[in-house]
């Protein structure tokens, strides 16, 4: 018996390792920017469905960069998530993403909504529209951006500040479809036509417009669809006065941007890393995106639960690469600048 006891020892030791290996394999690290508690079922049903225990990090999208850019090589972090391709090509131009070559995410997702090298990818999309009051303003009267800057709008502008990606993103894609010298003009007409200092997000803007501070402001879809979906009285009361028009429907279509995320660079869980990002991109969490926040699924013919948002669903989407337009966000907040939006 004795003699036994080394090799039980040793053993003993080898289970143990596997044990650790195994247990290290069933963890996927996230750090998100996304703040949207209708991601819960997204990450619930990835455990369920992999047996990968998800630990989650939320914060804001430059408070979870500056930590993965201070932790280095010893982060523990596997995917960022955050809102906007923008924000995705900042990390990626910081060196923080990997190369991630997947059959299924390539195939998926298409390339207007990923990076080329493979660096991120987008998940889902949001179309950034016009809110009118519906007693004041004919949609006709804002069929396209340049719209926004008549002077039949002095004075009747609510919009966020200009410094926010939302917005410089906008400004991006009008960029490569009007050149600077247009663009230029519109952010200066823009802030011409301002009724009041830029505040506020996207909703607010909303509910100025119902107020009857502004007759048009700019928002993504996605905030008046919740506004559609909500119980609250006051909330009915703005979708009866506000409706919203997708510009561009006769040019070039309407500006959207995307969710996305992708692989870091140190991930210590590669393979649960490919895992997740590919699961975002299956039928059942792509629905998910739809039917918990209101944004459409990247992937064609996903079927949706949500009849508000299909109810909004027929337009022409600008097929601008999500990659371009990230790349053209910093000289689009150059410009914001110099119009002096705020």
């Amino acid at each position: 018996m004795p003699r036994l006891l080394p090799a039980l020892t040793l053993m003993t030791a080898l289970l143990g390792g596997l044990s650790a290996a195994s247990a290290q394999e069933q963890v996927l690290n996230l750090y998100t920017a996304r703040h949207y508690q209708t991601d819960e079922a997204l990450y619930t049903n990835f455990t369920k469905l992999t047996g990968i225990r998800i630990n989650r990090i939320e914060g804001k999208e430059d408070e979870l960069f500056e930590r993965i850019r201070r932790e280095g090589a010893a982060s523990p972090a596997d995917v960022f998530l955050t809102v906007d391709a923008a924000r995705l090509q900042v990390a990626d131009d910081a060196g923080l993403f990997a190369p991630v070559h997947s059959r299924t995410l390539n195939s998926r997702i298409p390339e207007q909504f990923r990076d080329p090298e493979g660096h991120w990818f987008g998940f889902s999309y949001r179309a950034r529209v016009i809110a009118y009051d519906r007693a004041k303003v004919k949609p006709e009267e804002i069929a396209s951006w340049a719209d926004l800057t008549k002077p039949r709008f002095k004075g009747k502008i609510c919009v966020r500040s200009g410094g926010h990606v939302y917005n410089r993103t906008l400004v991006a894609s009008l960029l490569y479809h009007w050149g600077e010298d247009r663009t230029a003009d519109w952010a200066r007409g823009i802030v011409a036509n301002l009724a009041r200092d830029p505040k506020g997000g996207d909703t607010d803007q909303m509910r100025a417009v119902a107020a009857g501070e502004c007759e048009v402001a700019i928002t993504n879809h996605y905030y008046y669809t919740r506004l559609m979906l909500s119980n609250k009285p006051e909330d009915q009361e703005v979708v009866r006065k506000v409706g919203i028009v997708y510009p561009e429907q006769n040019t070039f279509g309407t500006h959207v941007n995307i969710s996305g995320g992708g692989m870091l660079k140190h991930a210590p869980n590669k393979a649960a890393a490919v895992r997740f990002l590919e699961y975002l991109a299956s039928d059942e969490a792509q629905a998910y995106f739809a039917n918990g926040n209101n944004e459409w699924p990247v992937v064609p013919g996903v079927k949706l639960n949500n009849p508000a948002l299909e109810s909004m669903s027929n337009f022409k989407v600008d097929r601008l690469s999500a990659s371009i337009l990230a790349k053209n966000t910093p000289k689009a907040q150059r410009f914001i600048d110099r119009a002096g939006w705020k």
